[in-house]
């Protein structure tokens, strides 16, 4: 019987175009629902910024996608702008369902190639990389709107918290860098039942900071 995950992200992130460098990893028999979500609505609800809104973690965050592409014999270029407004790709990701291979080529056209699918120019390099006529149409739809509230909802009632993410058997993995737990997990779904691993979810808050 398939392994059933569920991938949320969002082509706002780099770590999203990332971690499609490493999907051939995953067992055989692993099937994958990609789900675009709005980065911005999960921050908005955890109350949260994202890499790119501290100044301090900016130049980090984007030196460290660029050797960790390189480190993946992936293609990299940041788009001319980022953070931008990713609205139109998600919604036209949400029009198409999407498969895997779409959100793929969608993270590429952005990271892999450069291009701002925020501009109707960047739209219209992504439509055609995604084989679509008109993908200011289908962006517009109030079908991918409807989608795509409802993918972010979704992933705010599970708990999601950032992009890119997957949900396996209920739990969590953030992060391009939490992939090899992933797997670890997939190999061993006992994995988190250890007693170091169960105190966790009852470890007591020690100091509350004030903000």
């Amino acid at each position: 019987m398939p392994r059933r995950l569920t991938w949320y992200f969002d082509v706002i992130s780099p770590y999203a175009y990332l971690q499609t460098g490493d999907l051939h990893r995953l067992p055989a028999d692993t099937e994958i629902t990609a789900k675009p979500v709005l980065f911005a609505g999960l921050l908005n609800h955890w109350g949260q910024k994202g890499p790119a809104e501290i100044p301090a973690k900016r130049l980090h965050t984007y030196r460290q996608c660029a050797w960790m592409a390189a480190e993946r014999g992936l293609p990299f270029r940041m788009p001319p702008a980022h953070p931008f407004n990713p609205l139109s790709a998600l919604r036209l990701l949400c029009a198409l369902g999407p498969i895997v291979e779409q959100a793929k080529i969608a993270t590429r056209t952005v990271f892999g190639e450069g291009n701002d699918p925020s501009t109707p120019e960047g739209l219209a390099v992504l439509g055609h990389a995604l084989g679509v006529d008109d993908p200011a149409g289908l962006a517009g739809s109030d079908a991918a709107k409807i989608r795509l509230r409802a993918n972010t909802d979704e992933a705010i009632a599970k708990t999601v918290w950032g992009v890119p993410t997957f949900e396996a058997d209920g739990e969590l993995f953030w992060g391009a860098d939490s992939f090899p737990m992933l797997l670890d997990f997939l190999r061993n779904p006992m994995l988190f039942e250890s007693e170091e691993m169960r105190r966790h979810a009852e470890l007591p808050l020690g100091a509350v900071r004030r903000i």
